[in-house]
């Protein structure tokens, strides 16, 4: 799923009132729902049959009897709660966000019919029913009943049980149902039974409900509706990770309350029926009009927790292959079939399932995998077992996709998703608060199995550039979370939901890596073959991991650690942030430190635990052994440097430590003099983390700003497109297009970076016009040419300006000589920029013709990029009134705003038409718009001119903007401008103004 973001904005007075009332209203509506929904009608038990659990399944059973832990009981042996349901509930289980362990689910028979019909695709009220018989085991003797529900209307309930020993049959024995009431915060369903259940005993629970098809989210059932073959269609499939189960069926939804599932799809015989289990067998039923509707039954699942039950129901094709007996199908819009899009994702699928089998030696369990590309799937993949959901960009290659970098793309979310039936499906955190056991493992072996099918891949650069980079950015220690965290800290489900983020991924991957990094590939395989052998079918805790690992260190003599592996790897699971090592190479004093954001001297920071941290590092180039910082100061001698000016040391070999490091000012003098002296005895990873680190450092105020700035002095030798695309990241930030253009420190940008940029650039540009066809293999080029592209022609480089002009006029004059994707935004951008009228109004009747929704954002950004004040002026006025180019697709008005001369076009714009900008994009549009533009206001006069006028429009005026974000009235402009101006300086290239200005 997609890490989720957050951000802030400035909310009127009038909004406020609207909320507070909005918040009344909704708290009286929920008490009345909780008080006529709760309640669930009961129909005679006579009414609703059983299946029964089949007496033969395709897998064994798994270890799922362990009796869980006894809760708190109350007088008679019962649990301590009142029994008086209703919105006024008293205090009881139901108010806690974990099941309390009374029941264990053993089998799940489950009948599912979706009303979806070929000609009703537009139904804006599409429902499903279901039938279930749970067959649960009673661990703690109960009156009681609890398990999730949510969004379900409940029809009726019944309780058999005890279960004759052996045969698995209920007994003429019924379990009075005395009443059934829904606790919607905590999304249970709590039934009141006339007489406890004993302790040992097996019972069955049967249960009639239906529920909504969401057609507006992916949770529980969910509708997508597309075109294919010329004709609008639909599918339904399902999304149940991490608790939307419940809304499809009610259930057990916990990760470790694991069971079989016997899967029943009722649908229309136009439909295909896909589960995670094979087509059992199919039959045919017809409904009280008389309508025909097919049956269709699936093996029995393996053990699994009720988040992997997966469901769809579609009218597409597939293609398909056998692995080691096992088939593989692809499923897709029979016209992205036909013109052979699934056939890239079908021929890596099947050597992926092999390469991590026999890397753990462990058998992919179930006999098919199906993989469905859906037009509209939000969280991008699902590891479903058996059944995995993919969205469509992220599992079909188009033919023209060959400079996209997709197919790198689909590689690697085939591989994360393939690495889940290992990490996740047959071994399963106990609850979410380790999920990172799943997603980190996953994120992890998704770059080693790539790898080994693409060995000429750089597998460090490729770590960094995709994952490392990224989390390092965001993770601090202030504000971030830890990877791991304590149940305690869970209160409500969405909380679950958030886990879902770059700490669970990036950080868990990180670490994972870095883990493997200190012990070694061959130890690191074999803990954690251990570790998915006993807990196959299973599940398992942070420690349980740990444990195995300890195992395997022990049971060997050559990696000798400092502390025991929990000991190590809990000081990064539990703690926020990663440290800053910094090294005196004088010395050989080795420090670490939190790493904050922004950091002040002297300031007082929070107490903050130490890292056990693995140091492997290179001393003038050679790999050196291990060593461990494992309290906060450590002298290491044989890292102090002579003055030789070969001699020099660099921390984290290949950077599989998951920290940042600083060194004296002598230790970064000896890099840098290496690195103007001859780069490539740098390695490439290295030269990577030496600019990253830096201007991190320098940016966060751990060193100045020119000893980043000084690392920059070799590039005209630098012929690595990913170092190069690290420095432009770093040092041609967004603040500096956005803001720099009007002041003097532009011209000595230009001047020092358009001399270094010579090498990388003509190799390049070369490219681009003689063979770009060859950029295909290329995965760097492929994901920074356009960083390059972009600030080449925004120096005003003049071959990058002609190459914009010459690639802008091919294709508008032969449409078939298509832009290579790299660096298509920047072309078109600069076609416009450099062009007139005639260019902008062939791109708007481009835009017109356009139905790929990615392309059509891609045209209105490049129209946004003209430097003609009317042009600009009309493309607004085009977006705010009615017409026939709707640009609904985005906010054109950000778009203009956000140009070189958009700004100030937009801020005059915006006063003129306050309310019509409103009006069309929302009133949350006008703070992100005025944040934008109020990068150009920095004087009283100009807030004056700029203020607008309306009752209810001044409460966010743009002296707030001023106050609360100073960096856009310049404060950090000015900041930017001195520390440039201080480096071009020490470059001998003469600065217009005094560093005391």
């Amino acid at each position: 799923m997609k890490p989720s973001s957050s951000s802030g904005f400035y909310v009127s007075r009038a909004v406020v009132a609207l909320l507070a009332g909005l918040e009344a209203a909704l708290l009286l509506t929920l008490a009345v729902l909780a008080a006529l929904y709760g309640h669930c009608a009961r129909v005679p038990p006579s009414e609703l049959s059983g299946r029964g659990i089949p007496s033969a399944t395709l897998f064994p059973p798994g270890p799922q009897e362990q009796t869980p832990p006894t809760p708190q009981l109350g007088p008679a042996g019962q649990p301590a709660v009142a029994a008086t349901p209703g919105n006024l509930r008293p205090p009881g289980p139901w108010d806690q966000l974990r099941l309390p362990p009374w029941l264990v689910p053993l089998h799940y028979e489950l009948e599912l019919w979706p009303r979806l019909r070929p000609n009703e695709l537009s139904a804006p009220s599409l429902r499903f029913t279901g039938r279930v018989t749970i067959t649960m085991r009673c661990a703690v003797a109960t009156t009681r009943l609890l398990l999730h529900s949510l969004f379900l209307d409940c029809e009726r309930a019944e309780m058999r049980g005890p279960l004759s020993p052996g045969t698995g049959k209920a007994t003429e024995s019924r379990v009075p149902v005395d009443d059934m009431w829904f606790a919607l915060d905590t999304q249970y369903m709590v039934l009141e039974l006339g007489e406890a259940l004993q302790p040992g005993g097996r019972y069955e629970l049967q249960l009639s409900f239906s529920g909504p098809v969401y057609q507006d989210n992916r949770e529980g059932l969910f509708l997508n509706t597309y075109t294919d073959q010329g004709e609008r269609r639909a599918l339904l499939a399902s999304q149940m990770e991490p608790t939307f189960a419940r809304n499809v069926f009610p259930c057990f939804d916990e990760p470790a309350l694991k069971a079989t599932f016997n899967i029943t799809i009722i649908h229309h015989p136009s439909y295909v029926a896909l589960s995670n289990m094979p087509r059992l067998s199919q039959s045919e039923k017809e409904d009280a009009n008389g309508s025909k509707w097919t049956v269709t039954s699936f093996y029995t699942t393996p053990q699994m927790p009720t988040y992997l039950t997966a469901f769809a129901l579609c009218d597409y094709g597939y293609v398909n292959r056998t692995e080691r007996g096992k088939e593989i199908r692809i499923w897709a819009r029979k016209d992205a079939i036909a013109n052979g899009s699934a056939d890239f994702a079908l021929n890596i699928t099947g050597p992926m399932f092999s390469f991590l089998e026999d890397l753990f030696n462990i058998s992919y369990p179930l006999p098919k995998t199906d993989i469905i590309a859906l037009p509209n799937f939000d969280n991008r993949a699902m590891e479903n077992w058996g059944l995995l959901m993919f969205d469509e960009s992220a599992l079909l290659l188009q033919p023209d996709d060959q400079l996209t970098g997709r197919k790198s793309v689909i590689s690697y979310v085939i591989s994360h998703e393939i690495g889940h039936q290992w990490f996740g499906n047959l071994v399963t955190m106990n609850w979410w608060n380790n999920v990172w056991l799943n997603e980190g493992f996953a994120s992890y072996f998704e770059f080693g199995v790539v790898n080994y099918f693409n060995p000429k891949l750089p597998r460090n650069e490729v770590f960094f550039s995709n994952i490392l980079q990224y989390i390092l950015r965001e993770d601090h220690a202030l504000v971030s979370r830890a990877v791991s965290m304590k149940v305690k800290n869970f209160t409500e489900t969405s909380k679950i939901n958030e886990l879902f983020d770059l700490y669970t991924y990036h950080k868990g991957a990180s670490i994972a890596r870095m883990l493997s990094s200190f012990l070694n590939e061959s130890l690191f395989v074999s803990a954690l073959k251990s570790y998915l052998e006993t807990f196959s079918y299973s599940n398992a805790e942070q420690d349980d991991l740990w444990r195995h690992f300890q195992m395997a260190v022990d049971d060997q003599s050559k990696i000798i650690l400092p502390a025991t592996v929990k000991s190590i790897m809990d000081s990064w699971t539990y703690q926020s942030g990663f440290p800053v090592i910094t090294l005196n190479v004088s010395t050989g004093i080795m420090k670490q430190e939190p790493f904050y954001l922004g950091k002040v001297q002297n300031q007082t920071l929070l107490t903050h635990n130490t890292w056990i941290v693995p140091i492997l590092w290179i001393k003038n180039g050679t790999t050196q052994p291990l060593v461990w910082l494992d309290k906060r100061n450590k002298v290491f001698p044989e890292m102090q440097v002579s003055d030789s000016d070969h001699d020099w040391v660099i921390l984290n070999l290949n950077m599989t430590g998951y920290y940042r490091v600083n060194y004296d000012k002598l230790g970064w003098k000896k890099l840098n003099q290496q690195l103007e002296k001859y780069p490539k005895a740098i390695p490439v990873i290295h030269r990577l983390q030496l600019i990253d680190d830096a201007f991190s450092l320098s940016k966060n105020n751990y060193i100045e700003i020119e000893t980043a700035l000084d690392l920059t002095k070799y590039l005209a030798k630098e012929d690595e497109i990913i170092v190069w695309h690290t420095v432009l990241v770093n040092l041609v930030t967004r603040d500096l297009f956005s803001d720099v253009n009007k002041y003097d420190i532009y011209p000595l940008l230009k001047k020092y970076l358009l001399k270094k940029l010579n090498l990388i650039w003509n190799t390049y540009s070369t490219i681009i016009r003689e063979n770009v066809a060859a950029l295909q293999d290329d995965y760097f080029a492929l994901i920074s040419l356009g960083k390059l592209f972009e600030t080449a022609c925004w120096l005003g480089l003049e071959d990058c300006l002609q190459l914009s002009r010459e690639l802008f006029r091919k294709w508008a004059n032969q449409p078939e000589n298509e832009i290579p994707y790299p660096i298509k935004n920047v072309i078109l951008c600069y076609g416009i920029a450099l062009g007139s009228d005639k260019e902008w109004d062939f791109l708007l009747n481009i835009y017109t013709k356009q139905t790929n929704e990615e392309e059509r954002i891609q045209l209105i950004h490049a129209m946004s990029c003209s430097k003609d004040p009317w042009i600009l002026n009309r493309y607004m006025e085009y977006a705010i009134t009615t017409s026939t180019f709707n640009f609904n697709e985005t906010n054109v008005i950000e778009f203009v705003a956000d140009s070189e001369v958009g700004r100030y076009i937009a801020k005059d714009f915006l006063v003129n038409n306050w309310q019509a900008v409103s009006d069309r994009y929302g009133t949350q549009s006008l703070v992100t718009l005025m944040y934008i533009i109020g990068r150009t206001i920095s004087t009283d006069l100009q807030v004056i001119e700029a203020e607008p006028s309306g009752p209810d429009l001044s409460e966010i005026p743009w002296t707030r903007v001023r106050r609360e974000h100073p960096e856009h009235a310049g404060q950090k402009l000015q900041e930017s401008r001195l520390n440039l101006c201080s480096f071009l300086l020490s470059a001998s290239i003469p600065c217009c103004f005094s560093r005391t200005q």
